[in-house]
C-alpha cells in the first residue's frame, strides 16, 4: 500500500550559486557528510547536490501529514548508493515519521537535464492483517534498513529479519 508520494524540481544554477556564495556552510546544512563527499568527487558537483536536493524535498512531500513531519531537517534524510541505484535513509524525526506511516520500502528516482535536476519519492506500507504495528520480518528487515538502524520492530530486535 501507498503510504506517501512526493515529487520536486530542482534549479541546478541556483544550487551552484548558493554553494558559490555560501560553501561549506551551505554544504553542511543541508547534506550529510557522505552526500558531499560523492558530490563533490564527481564532475559538476552542483548537479548531483540539487538532484539530493529534489529527492530530500519529494521526501518531505512523501512524509509530510503531522507536527512531526513539519519539524523534519535536512540532513534527516539522507541519500545513498543502494545496491547499483540510489535510496534513502531516514534518521531522527524523519525516521519517526516513516515508522508513523507504516512504511517498509522507499522507492526513490532521480535524474536531471543540463538545467533541473528532479525526484520522485514513493513510501510503501505493508498491508497487514495482524495486529497494528506488527510487520512480517521480511518487512522489518527492510525498515530497519530504511530507518537507519533504528527499526524498532519486535522482528528486528530478536533478529529474526
Amino acid at each position: 500500500m501507498i503510504a506517501g508520494i512526493g515529487i520536486d524540481l530542482v534549479d541546478i544554477a541556483r544550487v551552484d550559486r548558493l554553494v558559490g556564495s555560501k560553501g561549506e556552510r551551505a554544504l553542511r546544512r543541508l547534506f550529510t557528510a557522505e552526500e558531499i563527499a560523492y558530490a563533490v568527487a564527481r564532475p559538476l558537483p552542483a548537479q548531483h547536490l540539487a538532484a539530493r536536493l529534489a529527492a530530500k524535498e519529494a521526501a518531505f512531500k512523501a512524509l509530510a501529514g503531522n507536527a512531526l513531519a513539519r519539524g523534519i531537517g535536512w540532513r534527516e534524510i539522507e541519500v545513498v548508493r543502494g545496491d547499483g541505484h540510489p535510496t534513502l535513509v531516514f534518521h531522527g524525526r524523519a525516521a519517526e515519521r516513516a515508522a508513523e506511516l507504516g512504511v517498509t520500502t522507499v522507492w526513490v528516482t532521480l535524474t536531471h537535464s543540463a538545467t533541473t535536476a528532479a525526484a520522485m519519492v514513493v513510501l510503501e506500507a505493508a498491508i497487514s492483517g495482524g495486529a497494528p504495528g506488527q510487520t512480517s520480518a521480511v518487512a522489518a528487515g527492510e525498515m530497519d534498513r530504511i530507518l537507519g538502524g533504528q527499526s524498532k520492530s519486535p522482528n528486528a530486535a530478536q533478529g529474526i529479519d
